[in-house]
């Protein structure tokens, strides 16, 4: 049974208890930021009005002093219909001054407002997001720099392949969360202006058919978001798109994490975070606390997104009948969830650490055979393909690789082998060093070798 407290609204329902990836991270996205842009969006319409001249332009003062605070009884009080606007425009319209209360939320459906105030928020909530994968680029094109040559093993499906470097690993990181930045930020965000059933039938009669044309690009201008090409109440791809911007931005921070968390492993211990998480129970554990945060949020963003996606397709007639209203639980736990991963993996890139020597104890694990593929290559003409399937098989039960490739050239009659070099893992590392360097703009692009 709810509690007083709960009834009052003195406890938040959602404090972030249970999604520590997103706690503290919130702010831009909070109820508090939503009601604070449904109310601008309401001082944007009346701004817009005044912008196509169909009010004086000193009402835009007046307008500005619109305000609504008291979120919790604007959300009890939009359950009647659906939707907090029709609250809120009340409740405006109650405290607003003579001249501004026949504007507020003139000709505007309860859909244009929300749609234009979920935009703004995200707008806001994208651009953080964008900064932090800045950060994150900047630390990790430092690291790759850094690390472009030290060896290490690549793994493929979970077990050794070939040498790479710890650099290459880090570039590919680089390149995905530069993609993905590139996406969000050219996200649009229109403002949504197109009265009850679309058509801007209301405008028209309020203002004529010239100004009310004119008006759904003033509205956006006032708030600083895209002109609306069309009306969008059933044609969602502005959310769409931008969800699929997030999730492409969370899956590029959760690669790293997965690596991240993977290579920080006790019996692996090749990266480490800045700082580790402490255990409960267990005081000698550093766990890779930001990368299983980041991790959470990979695992739940794809399926917000496909929230997202399904209520776009089950949009019917001019307005959705609940499609509408899934949205924006979905949009703003997307839009969180973004937050809270990029914000923990600025600090999880700025902090990261190698260690040298278990990379390079690593690299040794199969004493030799991770240069196996390099083996085929240079060995097969000289000694056939079976010589070196048995040279390897020998070598994996025990031998000694650099006996058994010396014994079999001998045997071969081959010469001209430098056995060292050929074993060598640093030099089987092919253009990782230049596939590096083009990422971080120090080398000319690849193409230019061919």
């Amino acid at each position: 049974m709810p509690t007083d407290a709960d009834r009052s609204g003195a406890v938040p329902f959602d404090a972030g208890l249970l999604s520590p990836v997103t706690a503290g991270h919130e702010a831009a996205v909070s109820d508090a930021a939503v009601l604070s842009a449904l109310v601008a969006a309401e001082r944007a319409l009346i701004a817009a009005y005044a912008a196509v001249g169909a009010v004086p332009d000193d009402i835009r003062a007046e307008a500005d002093a619109l305000a609504a605070t008291d979120v919790r009884a604007l959300a009890l009080a939009g359950v009647a219909g659906g939707n907090p606007v029709i609250p809120l425009a009340k409740e405006l319209r109650r405290t607003a001054g003579e001249r501004v209360r026949p504007w507020v939320h003139r000709g505007a459906t309860s859909q244009d407002i929300l749609d234009t105030a979920l935009m703004t928020v995200a707008k806001g909530a994208a651009g953080h997001v964008v900064a932090a994968l800045d950060a994150v680029a900047g630390s990790l094109e430092a690291f790759a720099r850094t690390h472009r040559d030290l060896p290490a093993a690549a793994r493929t499906l979970t077990q050794h392949a070939v040498p790479t470097t710890v650099g290459l690993r880090a570039s590919t990181w680089l390149r995905a969360v530069r993609r993905a930045r590139a996406r969000l930020a050219a996200a649009e965000f229109p403002a949504q202006l197109g009265g009850a059933g679309g058509t801007l039938a209301s405008f028209v009669e309020i203002v004529g058919a010239e100004r009310a044309a004119r008006l759904p690009a003033a509205f956006a201008a006032a708030l600083g978001l895209d002109a609306p090409d069309g009306v969008w109440h059933v044609t969602r791809w502005p959310v769409t798109e931008l969800a699929d911007a997030l999730v492409q931005a969370v899956d590029a921070l959760g690669l790293i994490a997965a690596d991240v968390a993977t290579l920080s492993r006790t019996e692996i211990g090749e990266l480490a975070e800045g700082t580790g998480g402490g255990s409960s129970a267990m005081p000698q554990k550093q766990n890779p606390a930001r990368s299983v945060l980041i991790r959470s949020a990979a695992i739940r963003a794809p399926h917000l997104a496909a929230t997202l996606h399904a209520a776009a397709a089950l949009a019917v007639d001019e307005r959705p009948d609940g499609a509408w209203h899934a949205e924006w639980p979905a949009l703003r736990e997307l839009l969180r969830t973004a937050l809270g991963a990029s914000a923990h993996a600025a600090v999880l890139a700025a902090g990261l650490r190698v260690d040298a020597d278990a990379v390079a104890r690593n690299l040794a694990a199969t004493h030799g055979l991770i240069v196996a593929e390099r083996l085929s290559v240079v060995l097969g003409p000289l000694i056939g393909a079976g010589g070196v399937a048995d040279v390897v098989a020998r070598a994996g039960a025990g031998g000694d690789l650099a006996a058994l490739v010396h014994a079999a050239i001998a045997e071969a009659g081959a010469s001209g082998v430098d056995v060292d070099a050929l074993l060598e893992p640093a030099s089987y590392t092919g253009l990782a060093g230049r596939l590096v360097d083009e990422v971080t703009a120090d080398h000319p692009p690849l193409e230019e070798d061919r």
